[in-house]
């Protein structure tokens, strides 16, 4: 009889400085079988997943492959074993292209020679046959994030792994594109290959899973059948206790004009049409605006304008009366724009910075944080930034002195939100703001973007999830090919009629 287990991971534990990350877990994959990991932010899950690929050795425990125990010290015993992952957090070199991010490690050669012609067929195949289509010569510092998930799932396949993590696999990637994973999924087991797959949308778990583990604060909770289960009784295995899946609020009650955009146009990075193309809209007080659109059709080049990322080619930007199409992304931080950036690695934050430190990027030279002298007053910086952590919850080994670079992701974009509407802006823009978090943080967030509005704040909100965009919006935008197309009311229009203008088979006046 055949071996039921292709992988187990036996009483593992992890600790870092401050923190016991996995405490005693046992974890089994069947052959042939997705199963899902889920947990809270900082539960454990991709410490876990990084034990299982090498790039973490465990103090206890053991892992197995066909019943047999194997050694994992690195990345290579990883894939010599046949295991493959799919990080959170992308592992490209960003001034490579995409065909040599994926083939890196393992190059064709032959005599010495690279032989890139029958890599680029190899790749171009995986990706017709997955639907995971890429321009294999693109650099990946110009391809959208989901771009960037597609070539990292290649990267895998590529090397024929049998095993295959999944971390946080459709946090950037838009509904359809969820959709087409999911498929890509299925096809995977349905060939013999095992899937292990972490993630926080419970939708997506019951979509697709066979089994469910549930990590707590580093503890090991339970596995259980996904057809025996429900969306309600996993989140309370989750959080420990109940959870709201609907956002309340009441209805906005629109003041004056915040933010106002004219006829903004903004250069693209990786081809030689605009990204955006002469946008014009409003912003007013206590109303949550939503941007919504499948990635890639300019939201990103629209907050870079908005921000002061990125120079517009035409257009202005107003700010309450104030002109700020030129000023500083310092000046249009003091006046009163926060973000919480799509990319909190490449512009949330600073990695090997401590919380605290960036918890004050972008106010410690404010006087309550700075001495006249100019010296930082570090106790003041410290008791802010404990502040916040206790207030929103972010977890971290350390507290404010643990590095940001050593937190889970879903931590990470906490503390960026904390820092963001801690500030009291006038103007909110949020893109992606619950990417990567637990269905308890979800439920958090959304009601402090509710509470924003409601105190009279203007809300620019950049979603790729629908649910999210139909549950908090007052107001919907929707851009294709750089432009917006169409103006919804959530109450009045439904999901089908949105996705039909986020594909440009629909447009106001058409």
């Amino acid at each position: 009889m055949e071996y039921p287990y292709a992988i187990e991971m036996l009483n593992i534990t992890k600790r870092f400085p401050g923190i016991v990350a996995n405490d005693n877990i046992t974890l089994q994959l069947k052959k042939g079988e997705i199963h899902a990991l889920l947990g809270e932010n900082g539960a454990g899950k991709s410490t876990l997943m990084s034990v299982l690929f090498g790039l973490y050795s465990p103090e206890e425990g053991t892992i197995k492959k066909d019943g047999r125990e194997v050694q994992i010290r690195d990345p290579n015993d990883a894939n010599a074993l046949g295991i493959g992952m799919v990080h959170q957090h992308f592992k490209l070199v960003e001034c490579f292209s995409v065909l040599d991010n994926i083939i890196m490690g393992v190059e064709p050669c032959k005599h010495g020679f690279l032989q890139k012609g029958e890599a680029r067929e190899k790749v171009i195949a995986l990706s017709e046959k997955y639907g995971l289509h890429v321009d294999p010569d693109a650099l990946v510092e110009d391809i959208t994030v989901g771009m960037q998930q597609r070539t990292e799932i290649l990267k895998m396949l590529y090397r024929d792994n049998e095993i295959l993590i999944f971390d946080e696999p459709t946090a950037v990637l838009t509904p359809q594109e969820i959709e087409e994973l999911m498929q890509i999924m299925r096809n995977l087991v349905a060939e013999g290959k095992s899937i292990l797959f972490i993630s926080h949308k419970l939708n997506e778990i019951m979509e697709v899973a066979d089994r469910c583990s549930v990590l707590r604060k580093g503890r090991y909770i339970g596995t259980v059948e996904i057809k025996d289960t429900t969306r309600e009784e996993l989140s309370r295995m989750m959080v420990g206790r109940d959870v709201e899946f609907v956002v309340h609020k009441e209805p906005a009650k629109p003041g004056k004009t915040i933010l106002e955009v004219e006829g903004m146009t903004v250069a693209s990075k990786s081809h030689s049409n605009n990204a955006v193309k002469g946008v014009s809209f409003q912003v007013r007080a206590g109303e949550i605006v939503c941007i919504a659109g499948i990635d890639g059709n300019g939201q990103t080049e629209l907050v870079y304008g908005l921000t002061g990322l990125e120079p517009l080619k035409e257009g202005r930007i107003v700010l309450e009366g104030q002109d700020i199409t030129q000023a500083s992304i310092r000046k249009r931080s003091t006046m009163g724009m926060s973000h919480i950036p799509e990319d909190r690695h490449k512009h949330g934050l600073v990695l090997d910075y401590t919380l605290e430190d960036n918890m004050v990027l972008q106010r410690y030279f404010e006087p309550q944080f700075v001495s006249a002298a100019g010296f930082l007053k570090r106790k003041a910086i410290r008791d802010y930034a404990t502040g916040l952590i206790e207030q929103y919850d972010v977890r971290s080994g350390q507290g404010p002195v643990t590095v940001a670079r050593s937190m889970s992701g879903g931590n990470q974009q906490k503390a960026i939100i904390a820092r963001e509407i801690d500030k009291d802006p006038e103007l909110l823009i949020a893109v992606q703001p619950t990417r990567g978090l637990d269905v308890g943080a979800i439920e958090y967030i959304h009601r402090q973007i509710v509470a924003q509005r409601d105190a009279g704040k203007a809300v620019l909100l950049v979603s790729l999830e629908l649910d999210e965009v139909m549950a908090l919006s007052d107001r919907i935008l929707v851009m294709y090919e750089g432009e917006i197309v169409g103006e919804l009311d959530p109450k009045t229009t439904t999901v089908e009629e949105l996705g039909l203008y986020m594909a440009g088979a629909k447009r106001e006046g058409k």
